[in-house]
């Protein structure tokens, strides 16, 4: 069964475990967080998304603390037809406010995996 999209709103797509990932976040989370893709969906940008380092332009971070954690997904907007969620995580680094290693590398390795998914279903992606 297909979901029926509003008028100008882009399908959102999730990548490897990131949904059930995502729903395993606290409800206040999920309902921020939800809120910042939506927007994305729409073309649009939450204040909490911020552009995430090291994949270029159209790759997306939003942070939402709550009872002392945070939380972050990394999505992606490069793609003319579909929002893919690449990654939604805890922060659990002890070094701050950096990711770790696996979490950047994985987040990569995703993004491949939108852009083969997208260019199967939809031809070659503009970027």
């Amino acid at each position: 069964m297909r979901l029926r999209l509003a008028i100008g709103e882009k399908p959102l797509d999730w990548v490897g475990s990131a949904k059930q990932d995502f729903l395993r976040f606290p409800l206040p989370v999920q309902h921020e967080i939800g809120n910042a893709l939506g927007l994305a969906q729409f073309g649009g940008k939450h204040p909490n998304a911020k552009p995430w380092k090291g994949e270029g332009p159209g790759v997306f971070e939003v942070v939402d603390d709550f009872d002392g954690d945070t939380y972050r997904a990394v999505y992606t907007v490069r793609f003319r037809l579909v929002v893919y969620v690449l990654h939604a995580f805890q922060k659990k680094s002890p070094r701050g406010r950096r990711t770790a290693r696996t979490g950047i590398e994985l987040i990569a390795r995703r993004l491949k995996i939108a852009r083969q998914d997208y260019e199967a279903r939809h031809g070659k992606s503009e970027n």
